[in-house]
């Protein structure tokens, strides 16, 4: 079959690769002149973990991996008040867990794809025109494709949910916060191999060092620190992190100075997308485009992977029978990301409690971390995977 990937991120690539592998010829369309670089660090296990390494590149990533050695809560005077070991998750996963920056994974994935997988950079779909046989698609720039299937990898914002589906109102659920990352060179103190956060009450600031002595931040803010305004250019960005962070106390006057030579800052709503159907024809989605579990959630990146290869075999399986196996794919995994979705809300109060009071719990729990048996209790749920990877003999 021809088909068209919209996104070349962790979901698109792998999508890519599996129907690449099986013989598709697929497009893969990606809005940015090249591959992202930016973005979060995630941990990446449990059934993503399986499913990398299903793929052949779990050597390479373990070769790109960060390695953490604590979770460290700060008050605003810089004293520990929180925090646990790394090697509490990692015992968790059962050893199987690695600490990857998303745009490494992405990367990885997309070196390995093979001849049969065309790549647009600087463009995106604009028009999906679904005949029943097969998809007519018009893009911003290149000439319309004649295509049988059209799968959108296109995150939280997907256009191909917007032109098939409706518009992002009708699936989105908001979750109250925002999201901000961005990098900066040569900023002290460093740790390295501690990601150190301060939490004041409804904002969180964390940092964590990368290679090449730049330092990531992280930035959740509750969205009654946004004063009612969605910041939408880059310098509105600035303006509302200065507002949100100024005062707060720890190294915020450091890193707001830090942030006025930033020139790219990643802004964002926390949200999670429902939606009854993942598929509508000759239209697919995957990824945070079908059913983004929320940064908060945690293993967005894992059930991308997950969906890629499930997607593709449930392809196979089905002997390109789009119907079937689109219902497949969806009724193999929904279940789980619903409860995935559900986890989420329970943990969102503790991601940034809105009083000083939830602050000091939140941080006391965490330092139950360190005693044998807590782990299991606090977070144990969130490291059991329901659905296992099926065998499609691909």
């Amino acid at each position: 079959m021809k088909i068209a990937i919209n996104g070349a991120g962790i979901a698109g690539t792998a999508l890519a690769y599996w129907l690449g592998k099986l013989g598709h010829d697929v497009l893969l369309v990606e809005r940015a002149p090249q591959l992202r670089t930016s973005g979060f660090v995630i941990n990446l296990w449990g059934i993503g973990y399986d499913a990398v390494e299903r793929m052949g590149l779990l050597p390479r990533l373990l070769e790109l991996q960060y390695h953490s050695d604590e979770l460290r809560m700060v008050d605003r005077a810089g004293r520990t008040r929180g925090g646990y070991p790394s090697s509490v998750l990692l015992k968790l996963a059962n050893g199987r867990m690695a600490t990857l920056a998303r745009s490494d994974i992405a990367a990885a994935i997309y070196s390995s794809l093979d001849a049969r997988v065309e790549t647009l950079f600087g463009d995106s779909i604009a028009a999906i025109d679904d005949g029943g046989t097969q998809v007519r698609v018009e893009f911003e720039h290149s000439i319309p494709r004649e295509l049988d299937l059209v799968i959108g990898a296109d995150g939280l914002h997907s256009r191909v949910r917007q032109l098939v589906f409706g518009p992002d109102a009708d699936f989105e659920y908001p979750m109250g916060c925002h999201v901000a990352s961005f990098e900066v060179a040569g900023y002290r103190p460093r740790n390295a191999n501690t990601y150190v956060a301060h939490t004041a009450p409804g904002r969180y600031v964390a940092r964590f060092p990368m290679r090449d002595d730049r330092m990531l931040f992280f930035v959740l803010l509750r969205d009654e620190h946004l004063k009612g305004r969605i910041p939408a250019s880059h310098a509105e960005r600035k303006a509302a992190l200065r507002d949100a962070l100024a005062g707060i106390g720890w190294e915020s006057a450091g890193i707001l100075s830090a942030l006025e030579q930033v020139d790219d800052i990643y802004f964002d709503s926390i949200s999670q997308i429902r939606m009854d159907a993942w598929a509508k024809d000759r239209v697919a989605l995957i990824g945070d485009a079908a059913a983004c579990p929320s940064l908060i959630a945690g293993e967005g990146a894992g059930f991308a992977l997950v969906q890629a290869y499930i997607l593709a075999g449930e392809l196979h399986r089905h002997e390109g029978d789009i119907a079937a196996a689109t219902t497949g794919y969806q009724k193999r995994l929904q279940a789980a990301v619903a409860r995935k979705q559900k986890h989420a809300e329970s943990l969102a109060a503790s991601f940034v409690p809105r009083t000083e009071h939830g602050v000091r719990i939140r941080d006391y729990a965490t330092l139950l971390m360190r005693l044998p048996v807590f782990p299991r209790i606090l977070m144990g749920r969130y490291f059991r995977d329901e659905v296992a990877l099926p065998e499609y003999g691909i």
